[in-house]
C-alpha cells in the first residue's frame, strides 16, 4: 500500500490561509469563565470562588478574577482550541499529523446514518437511528457551527490543528453536512419508510388518505389543532415574524381575490402538539401513544402535522386565495455565553441568558424541495442566511419525529428487551432484606459496568441507602445532568430533610440541560441541602459522590466514582463503568475534592486520582512515556485507551511518539478522533475502532501495561478534549483489584480484536465498517455478548 499524505485536502488549498480558527471541543460545549456561588441551604449569599483550589496555588480574594483569568486563557479558551502550540518535544511530527475535529464529528455522525442503513438492525431502530442522526446534526449546526461564525465575525478565530483556516472548514462542512443531509432524506424516502409500510406502518401524504379518513381529519383538526394555531401576516403593518430555532414552519402565500395582489404568511406547526397524527385501520386519527400494538390489530398510519395543517390553510386566511405553501425550518445560535465574572448570581445570569438564546442569529435554513423561487429569496433574505447554509430536502423536514414511531409497541421490530441486572458483588450478599450496599463495599471495591449492571440497584440503592441510615452523617454530591423525578435529588433532599449534612455539587452549565439543573438546584437549595454552582472558569463534569458515616471502628468514608451521569434514565441505554469503594487512600482524595469544589483550599496532592485541569493530561502523558521507556529497556509495553473523543494534540503526540518507539496503541472511540492511525512513521502502531450500538458507549478507560506486576488502568469522567482536560473538573480514579483489572483490560481487547464488528480508521482519514468475517459470518457483537453474560450470570445464580 502506497503511504497516505499527511496533508491539506486538495479541493481546499486555494481558500485564504490567513483565517484564523478557534474550535472548541465536542459538538455541544464551548464553555465560558464565570464565577460560582456557594449556598448554604437557602439563606446563605453567594460566595464567588476560583479555579485556583485545583490549581494549587492559594490566593487571597483580590486575586481570584485575575488568577481565573489567567487559567482561562492557558487553557486555550480564546486561544485555539484545535490550534494550540506545538509541543516543543514535537517539533520533528509532521504537519498535518491532527485530523479536523469538525469533519471528524460528521464522519462520527455518518457512522450513525451507516446504523440506519444496516438492513439486520431492527426496523424500529433503524428508524430510531434516523432521528439520532436528524438530532445530532441539529446540535452540531446550534453549537459548532454558530460558534465557529461567531468567532470569525469577532476576529476571535485561529487556524486550527488540521491547518485548516476558518473558510476551509465552513466550506468543509457545507459539502459533507449537505451529502449526509441529502443521504439521510434518501434512506428515509427509499428504504425506511418502504420498509415500515411493509410492516403495516404508514407515513403518508395527504392525497394517500381515503375520503372517509380525510373527512375524519378535517374534524380532528377543527376541534384538536386549529384553535393552537396563529398565522402571522407580513406586510408594512406586520413586518417579517421572529422565526425561533428548530420549529417547523408553513410558509404560506395568499391572495387577496378582489385586488389580486399576494401576501406572504407563516404558520407555525404547534410543537406542543405530535409531530405525526395517528389513524387506525378504521380510519379514526388519534395521538400516536394510542397506536395499536401488533400488525395483527390493524394498519397504523401516520399523517405528519404540518400536511394537515397544509391542507385546511383556508381555515386561517378565510375569504383568501391559498397559492401556495412550503415547509421550513430555521437553526440558530444556541450556544450560551455568560460571563461570570461580572454576574454577580449565577443563576440569574444564566437565565438571562437562556431567554436570549432563543433569539440567536440563523445558521441554517431547510426548505422543502418544490419551494418556488421568490419565497424560497425571501426566507433567505429576512433570515440572512447565505447560499451555502441552505439545505433543500424532500420532505418530510425534521425527521427527528420519527422517535415517535421507534415508540410504538411493536416488539418485534426492536431489539429483544434486556432488564439489567444487579452487579454480581451487590447480589451475593445473603439477606432476606435488600442488599446492604455498605457491607458488601466493606468486603471488597465494587466495579459497576452499565447497563449491564443494573444503575438502580447499585448506585441509586447506595445513595437511598445513605439517606435512609442514621449512621451517615454527611453525603457530598456531584449532579451534572439528571432525570425529571430524579431519585437521587430525592435521596439528597430526604437525607438533609432527616438532618444530615447534605452538599450538592449542581453544574448549571451543563449545555441544554441548564433550564432543568436551575430548578433541581432552588429544590435542593429549599430542603436546606448546601448548593454550590460551580468553579469560576471551569465545569464540574466529574462523577463524584462521597457518604461519610458512623462505624464501631470510627468514621469511614464510601465512595463512587463514575464515568457517567447520576441519571438512572440515561443509565439503562448509556456503557459506563462506575466503582464503589470505602478504601481510605480514594476517601481521603475525595474529601479534599470536595473541600475544594465547595471552599478556598490549598494544592493538594491525591493518591489514587488524577483530577483535572492539574494533573490528568500531565498524567496521562507521562504514563505514555514510561511505556516508551519500557519497551526501550525490553519490558512488556501497551496503551489501550476508551473514550468518546480524542483531540488534544498534547496526548496525540504522546501517543504518536510512543507509535514510532514501537508501543502497540489501541484507542476505541466513539466520536471525534483527531489521531490519525496506521501512518508509516508516524502512526503504524496505533488501532483506531469505533463501536456504535444499542447503547451508547460512553465509558471513559485508560490502561498502560506499566512497570509493575499490575497493569496500570484508570476510568473516569475525562475525554481527551481540551475542555476536559482545561476547562473541566474532571475526576480519573486508578482500578487496584486485580480482577477488575482483567475484566477492563478483557474489555478493551475485545473492542478492538479483529472478531469484534467494529468501524476501523484508516490511514486517509475514512472510516471502513467490519461486520463479517472471511467466510461472511457476522463478527462478534460486542454489547450483546455482554448482554449474554448478564443473562447467564441471573440463571447461574438461580
Amino acid at each position: 500500500m502506497p503511504e497516505p499524505e499527511v496533508t491539506t485536502p486538495s479541493h481546499l488549498e486555494d481558500a485564504p490561509a490567513d483565517e484564523r480558527l478557534e474550535a472548541g471541543d465536542g459538538a455541544a460545549d464551548d464553555d465560558a469563565a464565570h464565577d460560582g456561588v456557594a449556598r448554604d441551604g437557602a439563606a446563605d449569599d453567594g460566595v464567588a470562588r476560583d479555579a485556583v483550589a485545583l490549581t494549587g496555588a492559594a490566593a487571597p480574594a483580590e486575586a481570584v478574577a485575575e488568577q481565573a483569568d489567567e487559567l482561562v486563557e492557558e487553557a486555550g479558551e480564546e486561544a485555539g482550541e484545535d490550534g494550540g502550540e506545538v509541543d516543543p518535544l514535537d517539533v520533528g511530527l509532521p504537519e498535518g499529523r491532527f485530523a479536523d475535529r469538525e469533519l471528524s464529528w460528521l464522519a462520527f455522525n455518518q457512522r450513525v446514518l451507516e446504523q440506519a442503513q444496516d438492513t439486520t438492525q431492527p426496523l424500529l431502530e433503524r428508524a430510531w437511528f434516523l432521528s439520532i442522526f436528524a438530532s445530532n446534526l441539529d446540535e452540531f449546526f446550534m453549537v459548532r457551527v454558530a460558534g465557529l461564525k461567531r468567532r470569525i465575525a469577532t476576529g476571535l478565530a485561529v487556524t486550527a490543528a488540521s491547518g485548516l483556516s476558518p473558510r476551509q472548514v465552513l466550506e468543509a462542512i457545507s459539502v459533507r453536512a449537505h451529502e449526509l443531509m441529502e443521504e439521510h432524506a434518501r434512506t428515509f424516502a427509499e428504504d425506511i419508510q418502504p420498509a415500515l409500510a411493509a410492516e403495516g406502518i404508514e407515513i403518508l401524504h395527504w392525497g394517500d388518505l381515503a375520503e372517509s379518513e380525510q373527512l375524519r381529519l378535517r374534524k380532528y383538526f377543527r376541534k384538536q389543532i386549529f384553535p393552537v394555531l396563529t398565522p402571522l401576516a407580513v406586510d408594512p403593518a406586520h413586518p417579517f415574524p421572529y422565526i425561533s430555532g428548530l420549529s417547523l414552519n408553513l410558509a404560506v402565500v395568499v391572495r387577496n381575490p378582489s385586488s389580486g395582489k399576494e401576501h406572504f404568511a407563516r404558520v407555525k406547526v404547534p410543537p406542543l402538539l405530535p409531530r405525526f397524527i395517528a389513524v387506525d385501520a378504521a380510519g379514526r386519527p388519534h395521538r400516536p401513544e394510542e397506536t395499536p400494538s401488533s400488525r395483527e390489530d390493524g394498519r397504523t398510519s401516520f399523517v405528519p402535522l404540518e400536511e394537515i395543517i397544509g391542507e385546511h390553510l383556508d381555515y386561517l386566511f378565510p375569504g383568501m386565495e391559498i397559492v401556495e405553501h412550503h415547509t421550513f425550518r430555521v437553526t440558530r445560535n444556541e450556544d450560551l455565553e455568560v460571563e461570570e465574572d461580572d454576574a454577580e448570581n449565577l443563576l440569574q445570569a444564566l437565565e438571562k441568558e437562556l431567554m436570549r438564546r432563543r433569539f440567536g442569529p440563523a445558521v441554517r435554513l431547510e426548505l422543502a424541495q418544490g419551494i418556488s423561487a421568490h419565497v424560497r429569496d425571501l426566507l433567505i433574505r429576512e433570515l440572512g442566511v447565505v447560499e451555502h447554509e441552505v439545505y433543500e430536502l424532500p420532505s418530510l423536514l425534521d425527521l427527528t419525529g420519527l422517535d415517535v414511531v421507534h415508540e410504538l409497541d411493536r416488539p418485534e421490530l426492536k431489539y429483544p428487551k434486556f432488564v439489567p441486572v444487579t452487579a454480581q458483588a451487590l447480589a451475593e450478599v445473603e439477606s432476606a432484606q435488600p442488599t446492604n450496599i455498605f457491607e458488601a463495599i466493606r468486603r471488597r471495591d465494587v466495579l459497576l459496568h452499565h447497563p449491564y449492571d443494573s444503575f438502580s440497584t447499585s448506585v441509586q440503592e447506595f445513595l437511598a441507602q445513605a439517606a435512609a441510615d442514621p449512621r451517615v452523617l454527611a453525603i457530598k454530591q456531584t449532579l451534572y445532568r439528571t432525570s425529571g423525578d430524579s431519585p437521587i435529588v430525592d435521596a439528597l433532599i430526604d437525607a438533609a430533610e432527616a438532618g444530615k449534612q447534605v452538599l450538592a455539587i449542581v453544574e448549571i452549565k451543563a449545555r441544554f440541560d441548564e433550564q432543568a439543573n436551575i430548578s433541581w438546584a432552588r429544590k435542593l437549595e429549599e430542603a436546606g441541602v448546601h448548593v454550590v454552582y460551580g468553579i469560576v472558569g471551569l465545569k464540574t463534569h466529574c462523577k463524584l459522590s462521597l457518604v461519610v458515616r458512623n462505624e464501631k471502628d470510627g468514621l469511614r468514608r464510601y465512595c463512587h466514582i463514575g464515568t457517567g451521569n447520576y441519571n438512572p434514565k440515561t443509565a439503562r441505554g448509556y456503557e459506563d463503568l462506575g466503582l464503589l469503594t470505602c478504601d481510605p487512600d480514594v476517601g481521603q482524595d475525595l474529601t479534599r475534592l470536595f473541600n475544594q469544589l465547595s471552599g478556598y483550599a490549598p494544592r493538594s496532592r491525591f493518591r489514587r486520582l488524577l483530577v483535572a485541569p492539574r494533573s490528568v493530561r500531565p498524567g496521562l502523558v507521562e504514563r505514555i512515556e514510561r511505556e516508551i521507556a519500557g519497551h526501550r529497556a525490553g519490558r512488556p509495553a501497551w496503551i489501550k485507551i476508551k473514550v468518546n473523543s480524542i483531540v488534544d494534540e498534547t496526548v496525540i503526540d504522546a501517543l504518536y511518539r510512543a507509535s514510532q518507539a514501537g508501543v502497540q496503541v489501541d484507542v476505541v472511540v466513539r466520536g471525534i478522533c483527531a489521531l490519525r492511525a496506521g501512518i508509516p512513521g508516524l502512526s503504524e502502531n496505533i488501532r483506531v475502532r469505533s463501536i456504535l450500538g444499542r447503547f451508547l458507549e460512553h465509558a471513559r478507560v485508560f490502561a498502560f501495561a506499566g512497570d509493575e506486576e499490575l497493569p496500570d488502568v484508570w476510568i473516569g469522567s475525562a475525554d481527551l478534549m481540551h475542555r476536559n482536560l482545561d476547562r473541566r473538573v474532571e475526576v480519573l480514579v486508578r482500578i487496584v483489584d486485580k480482577g477488575q483489572v482483567e475484566f477492563l483490560t478483557d474489555l478493551l481487547d475485545r473492542c478492538v480484536a479483529p472478531t469484534t464488528s467494529s468501524w476501523h480508521l484508516l490511514p486517509d482519514g475514512t472510516w471502513e465498517r467490519h461486520q463479517l468475517a472471511e467466510d461472511g459470518t457476522p463478527l462478534e457483537d460486542l454489547q450483546q455478548l455482554l448482554i449474554a453474560r448478564a443473562r447467564r450470570r441471573v440463571a447461574a445464580s438461580r
